[in-house]
């Protein structure tokens, strides 16, 4: 089973030389296996294609992908016409449960929630036709989908979905969050998501002037006050800080006791937390994608980490992610790079005192508090962007900062952009540190300004990275960015600072790529939108016990490494919270 996939938006014929034709063996003999179609793009015919892959090595735009499959995926589940997108499998909604959805981006999981929604009809990929709910229904007969796709079909299911980017949110709605969330109180429960969530503040704002953090909690309530059969939340987590993320993983849990849940969750540490079953999608991205059987919460996560899905006997990466156990403090002699004096900067409403630091070379800093405490404002005091009360500060390194809320700078390419930072785009360390491990290269002649939340990302990353500088300070770089994206920043970040005479400032909510990143931390406690303060830098037990314990929940490893939210009320987590460790319990199961 071979498919042939042609990505559009990459596909330029007129500015190249169309050496998928030239260079193709079966058109060299006559056969019209790739052309150019009516719409201006590459087309290939997969009954004609032998295979060999020389068109999708010679694409300079990288648009083309030959995909051979295994038997077992002959027919999939929806495809998005010829040279199309192929999704196979479905994820089985389940009463009573909170079913996940792992998996890198554009790997299908949001057809497969369409398609669950009722919003996309499966056609089989029998694209050149209509297909009759019959047909469909005649394949699931016998599998736990057959009850929900016959309820699909009777067009009796209600459905209440969270989008992925709510920076939408105020271009379809104007008003304040009181008349959006008024509209979708339909359950009676508004009021206690309100509260949970700690919306009542924003309550009587412009909806266009509420930050990330703030649209993404209006979101999740007025999904949640729905009264609905199917409930799909995609991503909860960004922007949010990691007591919203456990207050919304709360709301979520208490609904999935009377309705099925499906959520698509990048945060490891939540979606563990938060889930029963877990399905694992894998693939290709843009090209094909396949989701698994449902799995054990804590198995279908480590089989992602691992790579390798033993009852599928599929390896569908060639390297595990590792949770490294290393001696955060490793890199206690080095050098002091900066000092950042004691400051402070006072707002109508909300003050910030920083004690003073110290920040190394060649060290990755994380930086952990709540929204609202001060970090962001942090940042731009080390930035420049803000003067402290007293007058500007005067740093002896240079600084490139990545702010937390991104914008297309431009309509300009993501190549252009990135030339404009940087002297050594064309050079192969540059292509190798930056433009590889981001995954750009498909992206260099795209419009900023059409680019997806999660590409906007990764190019803002690189913008920041490419700039000459002593500190880097990237304000949550994990936003919308999957799981393996995430690993691949925290190896880039570390890597980028290595031996050199020059720190990485990394602040973020996701615990896991904190624990992974950073030798030390820095921690903001405080009264959120009154007051701040900024203590440390702590080494990593210090500081993630102080943030811990203020958090109220305790950590620890599993068998494969990989950091773990105890259960509250369970026996290590009353043991850890009795001896003070909340971070990891002893030297034997941090493996040192």
């Amino acid at each position: 089973m071979r498919i042939a996939i042609v990505h559009r938006d990459r596909c330029h014929p007129r500015k190249c030389g169309t050496e998928c034709i030239i260079y193709c063996p079966r058109v060299r003999t006559g056969d019209e296996t790739v052309v150019i179609g009516e719409d201006g793009k590459a087309f290939i015919s997969e009954e004609l294609c032998v295979g060999c892959g020389i068109c999708v090595k010679k694409c300079p735009f990288e648009a083309l992908d030959i995909v051979s499959l295994p038997e077992e995926l002959e027919h999939p589940t929806h495809r998005y016409g010829e040279n199309g997108f192929a999704l196979y499998g479905l994820p089985a909604p389940t009463e009573g449960k909170v079913t996940g959805i792992l998996g890198p981006n554009g790997i299908g999981k949001s057809t497969a929630v369409k398609i669950l929604s009722g919003q996309l009809k499966p056609n089989l990929g029998f694209f050149e036709r209509e297909i009759a709910w019959e047909e469909i229904l005649k394949k699931y007969a016998g599998t736990e989908l057959f009850e929900y796709l016959n309820t699909i079909s009777q067009k009796k299911l209600k459905v209440a979905v969270k989008p992925q980017y709510i920076d939408y949110i105020p271009k379809v709605f104007s008003g304040t969050p009181r008349e959006l969330l008024k509209s979708t109180d339909e359950r009676g429960a508004l009021a206690s998501c309100i509260e949970a969530l700690n919306v009542t503040p924003i309550l009587e704002n412009d909806i266009s002037t509420l930050s990330g953090g703030e649209l993404q909690r209006v979101a999740i309530a007025a999904c949640l006050a729905r009264d609905a059969d199917f409930y799909f939340l995609d991503e909860i987590t960004p922007f949010l800080d990691i007591y919203q993320r456990m207050a919304a993983a709360n709301l979520i849990r208490e609904l999935a006791l009377r309705r099925p849940i499906v959520i698509v969750e990048h945060d490891l540490a939540i979606l563990d937390m938060l889930a029963d079953t877990v399905h694992v999608a894998y693939g290709k991205p843009a090209a094909f994608g396949v989701i698994t059987q449902p799995k054990g919460v804590r198995v279908g996560i480590n089989q992602y980490l691992e790579g390798f899905l033993p009852e599928e006997n599929v390896r569908f990466r060639d390297h595990p992610v590792l949770f490294e156990k290393r001696a955060h403090a490793a890199g206690s002699d080095r050098a002091t790079l900066l000092e950042f004096p004691p400051m402070k900067k006072t707002f109508d409403q909300f003050s910030l005192e920083i004690t003073g630091g110290s920040i190394r070379a060649g060290e990755v800093l994380g930086v952990l508090g709540a929204n609202g405490i001060g970090k962001s404002t942090f940042a731009r005091l080390l930035a420049g962007a803000e003067e402290p009360d007293g007058g500007p500060i005067t740093l002896s390194s240079r600084v490139s900062y990545k702010p937390q809320y991104i914008k297309a700078p431009s309509s300009d390419t993501v190549e252009f952009y990135l030339r404009s930072c940087t002297t050594t785009f064309d050079t192969s360390l540059y292509q190798h540190d930056i433009i590889e491990p981001l995954s750009l290269r498909p992206l260099l002649q795209s419009p900023l300004d059409t680019l997806s939340g999660g590409e906007l990302q990764r190019v803002a990353i690189a913008a920041c990275l490419s700039r000459p500088a002593d500190l880097y300070i990237l304000d949550e770089p994990s936003a919308h960015l999957d799981v393996e994206q995430r690993v691949k920043i925290t190896r880039m970040f570390r890597h980028h600072v290595d031996g050199r005479d020059a720190a990485i400032l990394v602040i973020d909510h996701d615990i896991y790529l904190v624990d992974m990143i950073s030798e030390r931390i820095l921690v903001f406690d405080g009264t959120p939108g009154v007051h701040g303060e900024a203590t440390g830098p702590f080494d990593m037990r210090e500081g993630m016990n102080r943030f811990l314990s203020r958090l109220g929940i305790t950590f620890r490893r599993d068998k494969t490494g990989r950091p773990r939210i105890n259960k509250p009320g369970s026996y290590l987590d009353r043991d850890q919270r009795a001896n003070g460790e909340y971070y990891y319990y002893t030297d034997k199961e941090m493996g040192e």
